[in-house]
């Protein structure tokens, strides 16, 4: 009867312990997926349309001066500037009453391609800003500018009210540019950059 006992104490203690394990190959099975699928989310969300102001030149426009009116005693050179547009989407209800917008250049000097002296840009470029489209709004081309004036953040175009009031619309502006130096000028090509920026105060 003891051995008997004993017996089935040990089989009592291997069916706990059998059940020990299956308990715990059962979790170690649900850790393991035994297969995965994944679900795609999409939102769309619209652009917020609250407007803008902006000012587009085309990126790849290069100004080639000509030599064009030039006598014995100073040597000139002309060409155009190309098309800058400024477009106002904005709600004119979302702009503040007093506020308008203006577009200015300005100027490097001009380098040489061979260690020739500067051209000084203040002392010999100017233009005159002209509207290719929008006559008639409120928006108006900038004040000629002649060389030796020093150019400087001269406006190009601006809205002459507000621009409540010139918006929404799209304007477009040019102008006729002027380059005039002394006629010992030493030849040679030069360059400048003339920056443009579109403020609203």
């Amino acid at each position: 009867m003891k051995t008997s006992r004993t017996a089935a104490g040990w089989r009592a203690g291997a069916a706990a312990l059998g059940a020990a394990m299956l308990i715990a190959a059962g979790v170690g099975t649900a850790a393991a997926a035994a297969a995965e699928e994944g679900i795609d989310i999409s939102v769309d969300i619209d652009e917020l349309d609250t407007g803008a102001l902006s000012m587009t030149v085309d990126p790849s426009a290069t100004v080639q001066l000509v030599e064009e009116g030039s006598t014995g005693a100073e040597r000139q050179f002309v060409g155009s500037l190309p098309d800058v547009t400024v477009t106002d989407t904005r709600d004119p209800a979302s702009v503040p009453a007093d506020a308008y917008w203006y577009v200015i250049g300005s100027i490097a000097d001009f380098a040489g391609d061979a260690d020739q002296a500067d051209i000084i840009a203040a002392d010999s470029f100017g233009w005159s800003p002209r509207l290719v489209s929008g006559e008639g709004s409120d928006v108006a081309p900038g004040d000629d500018v002649e060389p030796g004036e020093g150019f400087e953040d001269f406006e190009l175009f601006a809205s002459t009210f507000s621009s409540a009031d010139a918006g929404p619309g799209s304007w477009v502006a040019s102008a006729d540019l002027t380059l005039r130096t002394s006629a010992t000028v030493e030849p040679g090509t030069y360059t400048s950059t003339l920056t443009l920026s579109l403020f609203e105060d």
